[in-house]
């Protein structure tokens, strides 16, 4: 018939010892994949835009808005408050600005310099910069000011994500 191979004490022994160690190595490692892996497979639930106030609220002039955006870091959860400077032109179009200066990081403010009215005015280095965020040639700023993406959905405006604003610079 078939000859029968005998395994002998000290291989059996080998053979148990490493089938147990690597099912506790397996039961270990395990976990600790899982909770590295974790976050990358999970998506984010709700929207990437947050409502900021009616449309009918904004106008010609500039108006500051401050919002709150859920931020999550891997597993760092947190609320962040932001803010833009609103306006709606005479066609009904919605630019929504980032107030953080694009010199250093300072804050801008709409109308607040009374030497150059009507423009946002950067108080740490004098930057400036026109109504539609465009960056006035010879101030410090090197870019115009960021804009957020916006969506107008039941007569609510939506801001998302920050984009680079497309408007060059302008004598001023």
């Amino acid at each position: 018939m078939g000859d029968k191979r005998e395994i002998s004490r000290r291989t059996f022994l080998n053979y148990a010892l490493m089938g147990t160690g690597g099912f506790l190595a397996a039961g270990m490692i395990t976990p600790m994949i899982r909770f590295a892996v974790d976050p990358l497979l999970q998506g984010h639930a709700g929207g990437d835009k947050v409502a900021v106030g009616s449309v009918d609220e904004f106008g010609p002039v500039p108006k500051r808005v401050e919002f709150k955006v859920h931020t999550k870091d891997g597993w760092y959860e947190s609320e962040t408050t932001l803010s833009a400077w609103v306006t709606k032109n005479e066609k009904g179009e919605i630019l929504a600005l980032s107030p953080i200066c694009k010199h250093l990081g300072c804050t801008v403010n709409w109308n607040e310099s009374p030497d150059h009215p009507n423009q946002y005015f950067c108080p740490c280095h004098l930057g400036r910069y026109t109504i539609n965020g465009e960056n006035i040639l010879g101030t410090p700023p090197t870019a115009s000011l960021d804009e957020y993406e916006t969506e107008v959905k039941d007569g609510k405006l939506y801001l998302g994500k920050i984009k680079a604003n497309p408007r060059p610079g302008v004598n001023g």
